[in-house]
């Protein structure tokens, strides 16, 4: 509850907001203290040990420590802190001789004058860090007007069919990521919903069990949650009574994982498109599709696309190319790092997204994939989306993932990472599955490049981490001698 309140505190005093993630090791949060330059640290005294060791270097002179039970009414507090401290022992020791309790800072606020602050919507607002799922994480510099816009922009597009100050959100992705932050704090936020926070989303049965309590209307999350939700029992007896509608993002949604879901729930998941340069919303479906459109919808209002060649020319309608994206919810820049900054923007002032993409007659926009991401077997694009989105509906898959491993004949070739249901699942079939949907070159070369999982890597919100699948891919190459 400490990070809403501050969010709000910080871009109410013109302070410039950075967002961090909890379970980063103390370098990688050293990282990112050094590079913004922070001054200020704000930390929930169970990570409070990581921030310690990632000070030293900084330049950060002040420390607020947040408690779990700081927002809470009294006795609560005190015994939810006791429990988290002497019962379950979730604060390991720590010595941050610049902290201050949060509670107290909270106490003193309060008495203390609340002036005007005079702020521009050019003023930076937040710096948001990437995922760094493919290098060291940048931060793009979102401004007042980025995030607002952004909002603005959904609220026109989504608003028609939500209700002021009637709406329950289920926010089970953390409020420190873009999507999270603005889809479900920000925007629900505005348009006076109920944000219902779910600490532990990979505690699907505790999930579950929150979701039982709630006569929840909006449900947001990633197509791995979905997954999971629907394969968790006691899932399909809740009440989908007030579900208006699921949002999906963050990763592609799957065609099968998206039927499953309306089996259950009623409805299909309505898939939207962004990302973190551009606060993050550019596209989403429209609220009354009744089947799953493979799209992910329409741009925003006051949201210019184009699919740009690898010559940097127009692509013809249908055609893949690189999706770019020009609005007022995209970044300025990315913080200290002009180079970067040059090569993302083309020079009409469009971001280059790094996605692969097509627009079709009527408008609607398709990813075929991250641009990195997309497999080179023999001169021919393989693209993994589109292996993983049929290998979902082979039964004894519960996830499955597909990269590119160097291969001497044709550069690369496809390799198969696949979390199986049960026992039942073999690779040889697999390949028939394969060899049934593919042409050859989307194909497995041999059983030696499928491999099974007890699970996928995936970063803190479902993205699966395909550099580390890579990785491990090249290193069971080597040992089957491939």
């Amino acid at each position: 509850l400490a990070f809403p309140v501050t969010l709000y505190a910080l871009m109410r005093a013109g302070l410039v907001v950075v967002c961090c993630n909890p379970l980063y090791t103390h370098l990688e949060l050293s990282h990112q203290l050094k590079d913004s330059g922070a001054r200020v640290a704000i930390v929930l005294e169970n990570f409070a040990h990581v921030l310690a060791e990632a000070v030293p270097g900084s330049r950060v002179h002040t420390v607020l420590v947040a408690t779990i039970g700081d927002l809470l009414p009294w006795p609560r507090n005190r015994l939810v802190n006791f429990v988290v401290k002497q019962v379950k022992r979730l604060v390991p020791r720590y010595r941050l001789n610049q902290a201050i309790s949060f509670g107290r800072a909270l106490k003193e606020g309060a008495r203390a004058p609340f002036p005007d602050i005079p702020l521009e919507g050019s003023d930076v607002a937040l710096l948001q860090y990437t995922g760094g799922t493919t290098g060291l994480p940048k931060a793009a510099v979102l401004s007042h007007t980025n995030l607002l816009a952004n909002v603005e922009q959904c609220a026109a597009m989504l608003g028609a069919d939500l209700k002021l100050g009637t709406e329950v959100v289920i926010t089970a992705l953390p409020l420190y990521h873009i999507f999270a932050l603005t889809a479900n704090f920000l925007l629900f936020t505005y348009l006076g919903g109920e944000n219902v926070l779910i600490t532990n989303p990979r505690d699907l049965p505790g999930f579950v069990k929150t979701l039982r309590k709630k006569r929840f209307s909006v449900l947001t999350g990633v197509n791995t949650l979905f997954n999971g939700l629907v394969r968790t029992p006691g899932f399909t007896e809740l009440d989908f009574a007030h579900l208006r509608f699921t949002l999906g993002g963050g990763a592609a949604v799957q065609r099968a994982v998206s039927a499953r879901w309306k089996a259950v729930t009623g409805h299909p998941i309505i898939e939207g498109y962004g990302l973190t340069e551009s606060s993050p919303v550019v596209c989403v479906n429209r609220l009354d599709i009744d089947e799953y459109t493979g799209a992910v919808g329409y741009p925003l209002p006051s949201t210019e696309i184009t699919i740009r060649t690898d010559q940097g020319g127009e692509a013809a309608m249908g055609e893949v190319g690189e999706l770019c994206v020009r609005g007022p919810q995209v970044m300025r820049e990315y913080w200290n790092q002009p180079e970067e900054t040059a090569q993302v923007f083309t020079s009409d002032g469009f971001l280059r997204t790094g996605d692969l993409a097509r627009i079709d007659e009527t408008g609607l926009v398709y990813i075929v994939d991250r641009k990195k991401d997309m497999i080179l077997v023999s001169g021919f694009n393989v693209y993994p989306n589109e292996l993983e989105g049929e290998l979902a509906h082979l039964p004894g898959v519960r996830e499955v993932a597909a990269v590119g491993v160097p291969d001497e004949q044709s550069g690369e070739s496809v390799a198969l990472f696949i979390v199986p249901d049960d026992g039942s699942l073999t690779r040889e079939a697999v390949m028939q599955f394969c060899h049934e949907h593919f042409t050859g070159y989307k194909r497995p070369r041999d059983l030696d490049h499928i491999f099974f999982a007890k699970e996928l890597p995936k970063t803190n919100i479902g993205k699966i981490l395909r550099r580390a699948l890579r990785e491990e891919g090249l290193k069971r190459s080597a040992q089957d001698g491939m």
